[in-house]
């Protein structure tokens, strides 16, 4: 009876874990600070990467994502010591990306404390990537980030951070990465990023509907309302914020009661 009765437990964790939807704060990270823009542009000053780390830390962030916005542009690798420094002081799953392109690159950057890697430039480049890294350390590991701008009714995808479009439309690339072996998708709305005005979640919905991996949403959460519907309307597994979080305008606490209270699963 009693082994029954840890048995039922384990199940019932398991489907609460399954269910329960993230909340993930995101640090945009480039010169050594956080920053956050609007629409991909314009950025301004968020605060110290590690300052915030350890904030979201203590906050019941279910996870973080670590995102150097200027790697790619530049052509240079994300800086290996700033990973190490944040992974040293999260005790949530860590995401990085931001200029891996190769198996060995991201091996350097589990070896400094990710729990998964985020690729999107380079994916769009060599599409054997996404596969290679799967192969290696497994498709839980792999998050591919699809950055889309709505062109005459269609979502396209953009590299290097927003500022070169592709012949993807966001759908499209989501099914082909899932089959490449990704085993999550961070979708941003170039459009909505940094406005405050709410996803995107017309494409959020399509996307989140075609394939059967999780879908993050990303890119204009601008209150706690936005998140709920990027839950309901959009269909997301997670919910990426920036701005919302950075500057203290709620905590991922208010966040999580105020879905809790609105009938969403989330982790308290």
């Amino acid at each position: 009876m009693f082994i029954d009765f840890l048995q039922w437990t384990e199940r019932e964790i398991q489907t609460c874990l399954m269910l329960a939807k993230r909340i993930i704060p995101c640090l945009d990270v480039t010169g050594g600070r956080v920053v956050k823009g609007i629409n991909f542009e314009g950025l301004r000053d968020a605060g110290s990467i590690l300052e915030q780390a350890r904030f979201y830390n203590s906050e019941l962030a279910d996870e973080l994502v670590f995102l150097d916005i200027s790697a790619s542009i530049e052509s240079r690798k994300t800086t290996l010591e700033e990973v190490l420094k944040v992974s040293g002081e999260v005790f949530i799953p860590l995401t990085v990306g931001g200029g891996i392109n190769s198996v060995e690159r991201a091996r350097e950057i589990f070896m400094h404390g990710a729990d998964k890697v985020s690729v999107n430039t380079a994916a769009i480049e060599k599409p054997e990537l996404i596969s290679r890294i799967a192969e290696k350390y497994g498709s839980q590991a792999v998050v591919v980030a699809i950055d889309v701008k709505k062109k005459d009714c269609r979502h396209m995808v953009h590299t290097h951070s927003g500022r070169n479009p592709t012949a993807y439309e966001a759908v499209e690339w989501a099914q082909l990465v899932q089959e490449l072996g990704a085993g999550e998708i961070l979708l941003t709305s170039m459009d909505r990023d940094g406005t405050q005005e709410g996803y995107d979640n017309d494409i959020l919905s399509k996307v989140s509907s075609s394939v059967h991996i999780p879908v993050i949403a990303s890119g204009g959460a601008g209150n706690l309302e936005h998140l709920y519907d990027g839950f309901t309307r959009g269909k997301a597994d997670a919910a990426l914020a920036a701005s919302i979080f950075h500057f203290r305008q709620y905590s991922i606490r208010q966040a999580k009661q105020y879905l809790r209270d609105r009938g969403i699963t989330v982790r308290l």
